[in-house]
């Protein structure tokens, strides 16, 4: 019976996958999170999917006790120059003993001592995985997936455990170990399809970071707070607030424009996409038919799309705002809006077959509108009194 080799990949390198994680827990995208481990996104995309999104354990707070790639290496260079065990241990820093043991364990027949066959074996020789809990304990699995679909969070059923079986230890279970047989592959006791249950439902988790960790996509920006105080209680017209709404597949988007006092609106057509080039010049033009009196401010949310946002502004001649992360209601009249236009442009529909002429169509059908909060007067009777004065 021949020995098993397992294929050498950058996954068997616990030091190189834990700067990976690092590097996505201080906040970088995985173009950013691979450079240092030189290699490509889409590598970095897989680690995340085959992880399930939690860092893991093996890797972290490596004390040297174990060979490196680096020292394997070595090893096999000065194994092929004929070096004696004692030679090679005093230029690797190891005894005579641990790299005898290194040569005997992980040398193939026939092929000899390679660092890449070496590391894949030792790497797997070392799993010694505890079998999780979840799944050597059927009555707790099946509990826990009976709470799950009836969407219970993990710790509401860590929890709920405690209460139910307070002299059963065999029944207990941490939140995280929830978490780690839904995402890890490697602990799989949980069906990974019940993470739709959870209120995320992400089939993948995310690392986790600390306030104020993730990086900051736009250059410079100026946050809302630092908005005048006119525009938040709407006395003084002319503060805006915008926004996209996007089509099927991420592929198309409308840009959205509303007046915060008079909830005046405006669509910019964006046939060709959303980058922030198309988005630049498509804003700048739609800004620039307003008076100056109805050009105060405008405030977005932090999406790509408005990385050129100073060009916007002097080109316009508008101050931008941006609201803080996952704040929607920071833009509430422009939210309440794009629910409205999403009558005329449903999800998961090509917003690029409509027409410049569509867009002024639906905008001003909306705008004719009689709203509550107005009072029943419409945005068209308010916006044309301000265009008069």
């Amino acid at each position: 019976m021949g020995v098993v080799i397992v294929r050498y990949s950058i996954f068997v390198r616990p030091d190189l996958m834990q700067v990976f994680w690092a590097r996505m827990q201080a906040g970088d995208f995985i173009s950013e999170a691979v450079e240092p481990i030189k290699t490509s996104r889409r590598t970095g995309r897989r680690i995340l999917i085959d992880a399930g999104g939690v860092r893991p354990r093996r890797g972290r707070d490596l004390k040297g006790r174990c060979l490196s790639f680096a020292e394997r290496e070595e090893i096999a260079l000065l194994r092929i120059q004929g070096q004696t065990l004692r030679e090679i241990g005093a230029a690797v820093g190891r005894s005579a003993s641990t790299i005898s043991r290194e040569l005997r364990r992980n040398h193939v027949a026939g092929i000899g001592y390679r660092a890449t066959n070496a590391h894949a074996l030792a790497f797997d020789r070392a799993a010694r995985p505890k079998p999780a809990k979840l799944h050597v304990n059927t009555e707790l699995r099946a509990k826990v997936e009976r709470d799950l679909a009836k969407k219970y969070s993990p710790e509401q059923i860590a929890g709920r455990l405690r209460v139910e079986f307070p002299d059963r230890e065999d029944m207990w279970v941490s939140p995280e170990t929830i978490y780690q047989s839904l995402y890890v592959q490697s602990r799989g006791a949980l069906k990974r399809d019940l993470t739709s249950y959870l209120r995320t439902g992400r089939a993948v988790r995310r690392p986790s970071r600390k306030v104020g960790q993730r990086k900051n996509r736009i250059p410079d920006m100026i946050n809302i707070s630092e908005r005048p105080a006119e525009a938040d209680d709407r006395a003084v017209p002319g503060h805006w607030e915008g926004d996209l709404i996007i089509g099927k597949g991420n592929l198309s988007a409308i840009g959205t424009l509303v007046e915060r006092t008079t909830n005046y609106t405006m669509l910019l057509h964006l046939p060709d996409g959303y980058t922030s080039d198309l988005v630049r010049d498509a804003l700048t033009a739609k800004i620039k038919t307003l008076p100056d009196s109805l050009r105060h401010s405008l405030t977005w949310d932090q999406g790509t799309e408005m990385g050129q946002w100073k060009a916007i502004s002097i080109d316009a001649d508008i101050d931008i705002y941006f609201c803080d992360p996952h704040s929607p209601w920071q833009r509430g009249t422009n939210e309440n809006t794009n629910g409205l236009l999403r009558q005329y442009f449903p999800k998961g529909t090509d917003l690029s077959i409509h027409s410049a002429e569509d867009l002024d169509w639906v905008a001003q059908e909306l705008n004719d509108r009689p709203r509550k909060r107005l009072a029943f007067t419409k945005p068209i009777e308010l916006i044309e009194k301000l265009l008069l004065q």
